[in-house]
């Protein structure tokens, strides 16, 4: 999630499903009990296409064990989760031709699934620089960009994401 979205959860109460992983969505990819596009996978690690993408190509790196907190990873984990968010990132790069990425992980107060995963997020195309001369719009809000930002969300089309897991695997 964008910086400008965290001060929505800081109050938000931790849920109680949050201390085991029997409804995990992401141990249920995980086990091939639901589907999804997996871009990248290793025994501690695998990469899937998100499935209400901010953007196209919106990816994320998760740790095949369940684990909530990011501060509570294991070296071998972070470690193995640190190679796929660098490999992943430049073939997602390649793939949308886009070198402008948000890479984020949220704990708890930002994190919609009680599950570590990290968040390869290709930024927007600005369109070229603005004229010479040109007026300047006023910024938005943080409150405005926010809803743009979930304003902007659709679900993730099945044959559009094989087509782009094709596309960011081929770079892997």
């Amino acid at each position: 999630m964008t910086s400008f979205m965290i001060d929505e959860h800081l109050d938000r109460n931790v849920p109680e499903e949050w201390r085991g992983g029997g409804g995990c969505s992401f141990c249920r990819i995980i086990s091939k009990e639901l589907s999804s596009n997996i871009l990248y996978e290793t025994d501690e690690v695998v990469a899937i296409l998100d499935i209400l993408p901010l953007r196209p190509g919106h990816t994320l790196v998760l740790p095949k064990v369940h684990i909530p907190h990011v501060t509570d990873l294991p070296a071998n984990v972070a470690a193995a989760i640190g190679v796929a968010v660098s490999k992943v990132a430049k073939a997602v790069s390649e793939a949308m031709q886009n070198t402008a990425l948000n890479i984020v992980c949220n704990q708890e107060y930002a994190q919609s699934v009680p599950h570590v995963h990290f968040h390869i997020i290709p930024a927007p195309g600005f369109g070229g620089s603005p004229q010479v001369g040109a007026t300047r719009v006023k910024p938005r809000t943080r409150r405005e960009l926010h809803q743009l930002e979930y304003e902007g969300r659709s679900e993730l089309d099945e044959d559009e994401g094989r087509e782009l897991a094709e596309r960011i695997r081929a770079r892997l």
